[in-house]
């Protein structure tokens, strides 16, 4: 496979750049609602330091603290995507994969470090779970997500921890872990897996997309490399702000009750779509999104972006096979139906048009 087979640096607000007002945003998975206006209010505050430097020494230790970690394993970054550009630049690999179908600006910023990269793709039948032995041994970086984009497949933590090799990297996106309740399969805040690099995001819970704020959690020496590849105050004083606030303990606590809602919500939108006969689910979700193959998917999406609301192309994921797929993000229930109403409606409307497949 070249790297020219899928449009790696298409993402969900592609979808929605540029739309009609009133489009519904189910095409990229930031929870709705958000940011709570507690955060705005810390957000608005932080405005009136913005004549000195930002200083990351106490969202830093907040960040630390908060997975039990000494903070020189922790590294905040401006969103997860800096973190995979850092990885992809400032440690020496020989042969990166990546398992697909997952998040693909990990393979594309490994690309564009120069670095040929190998892809472990999943298979559809096995519901893209990762099996013993699909990694090969030798190796020297994996990228994988967990839960992953877009499949919304939780893997086993011990699994993952089972890629780990003496002298491997592996990189673990758990930029939607927070949207699992109880995390029950997280690594970050782990020790005793040699080579691990765990990343996190705060865009996704708390809304905070345009902010641009994440961290990694590694070894001293992993993260010591990394932070020398970032520029100077690479986090602005309000990204600084947000990621301290959203590591405290009421905040903590706000999230668990938001996946607890989020995870309410998916089992409504999943038994909506059990309803629909072409629709297939990949079974297992556990992310704020499911997955879907659906017969005809470029004309429904255009269909029903004609009736209001955006759905994310699945296409441009390597590892997703045809042009059948489309990825939902998790809404309340309200939105729920009345996306299912015009999604029947655009289905119906595809079987019997003559270019229905």
């Amino acid at each position: 496979m070249t790297s020219f087979d899928h449009d790696l640096r298409h993402h969900g607000d592609a979808e929605v750049r540029g739309a009609e007002a009133g489009l519904v945003d189910l095409a990229v998975n930031v929870r709705s609602g958000t940011p709570p206006e507690w955060l705005k209010a810390r957000l608005a505050a932080s405005l009136d330091t913005l004549a000195a430097y930002p200083d990351g020494r106490a969202a830093r230790a907040a960040v630390a603290a908060h997975h039990g970690l000494p903070v020189d394993r922790v590294l905040l970054t401006a969103g997860a995507a800096e973190a995979f550009v850092l990885i992809a630049r400032a440690l020496q690999v020989r042969r990166p994969v990546v398992v697909h179908p997952q998040f693909t600006e990990p393979e594309a910023a490994l690309r564009d470090a120069g670095h040929e990269v190998g892809r472990v793709l999943l298979r559809e039948e096995d519901g893209f779970r990762l099996e013993a032995g699909a990694v090969p041994e030798d190796a020297d970086l994996v990228v994988i997500g967990n839960p992953t984009n877009p499949t919304s497949v939780l893997h086993a933590a011990a699994a993952i921890a089972g890629l780990a090799r003496p002298g491997r990297v592996l990189v673990v996106d758990e930029a939607f872990m927070d949207a699992v309740p109880g995390e029950p399969e997280a690594l970050v805040g782990r020790v005793d897996v040699p080579g691990l690099v765990v990343l996190r995001s705060l865009t996704k819970t708390w809304g905070l997309a345009g902010l641009r704020v994440g961290y990694v959690t590694a070894a001293p020496e992993t993260i010591a490399l990394l932070e020398r590849a970032q520029p100077l105050w690479p986090v602005s004083t309000p990204a600084l702000v947000a990621a301290e606030g959203c590591v405290a303990a009421e905040a903590v606590e706000e999230a668990s009750r938001a996946a607890a809602r989020v995870a309410a919500d998916r089992e409504y939108l999943l038994a909506g779509l059990a309803g629909l006969g072409p629709v297939r689910v990949v079974e297992g979700a556990r992310a704020p999104f499911v997955l879907v193959r659906v017969p005809g998917a470029a004309g429904v999406r255009e269909r029903l972006r004609e009736r209001g609301f955006a759905v994310r192309r699945g296409d441009t994921f390597p590892g997703l096979v045809g042009e059948g797929w489309v990825r939902i993000a998790v809404r309340d229930e309200a939105t729920t139906d009345r996306f299912l109403t015009e999604l029947e409606k655009v289905l119906a409307e595809e079987k019997t048009s003559p270019s229905g497949v």
